[in-house]
């Protein structure tokens, strides 16, 4: 999917386009069971066609007018549960590019104690720290959108003390 990405960022010019945003899919991440053996070969799959994709953004130019950011529709519970992990709240992402303020942590990685404020009661769920509207927001300014343009497409980002995580320049 990633290599389609890149063709496409490559003809930019001939489809007369100044932003473009495009959406790939990696699935197989629901591990209720078999996680240790299933988890480390998406992520190296993962880690394979984003350091391709890097190398053809870098070849062509566009590193510094990429941004790659990863998303779910939720997370996995710390807690093992014998066999994988189940559904969970928070989670880990990450976000790359050209212009990305890199090997930073933005919000907060929780302790080791699952029965801290950082965890819901049950099975390790993390609470998280940073909202996705925070994410987007943050693309979004990257992309050009005004604060109102913001406020209209992430109704609910008033709700939150930060706007702009920082990590674009």
């Amino acid at each position: 999917q990633l290599k389609s990405v890149a063709e496409t960022i490559s003809i930019q010019q001939a489809l007369n386009t100044s932003r473009q945003v495009f959406y790939v899919s990696a699935g197989g991440f629901d591990t209720h069971n078999g996680q240790t053996g299933i988890l480390p070969f998406l992520q190296q799959q993962i880690a394979g066609a984003l350091a391709a994709f890097k190398a053809a953004m870098i070849e062509i130019g566009h590193w510094n007018d990429t941004v790659v950011f990863t998303a779910s529709d939720f997370g996995r519970t710390t807690i093992d549960n014998g066999d994988g992990t189940d559904h969970g709240w928070g989670g880990h992402h990450f976000v790359a590019g050209g212009q990305v303020a890199g090997r930073r942590l933005y919000g907060s990685f929780p302790n080791a104690d699952t029965n801290s404020d950082a965890y819901m009661p049950t099975r390790g769920r993390l609470i998280p720290t940073v909202s996705v509207e925070q994410y987007a927001a943050t693309i979004g300014r990257w992309f050009g959108l005004t604060d109102s343009e913001l406020a209209t497409a992430l109704p609910r980002l008033n709700q939150f003390n930060d706007s702009n995580l920082g990590f674009l320049g």
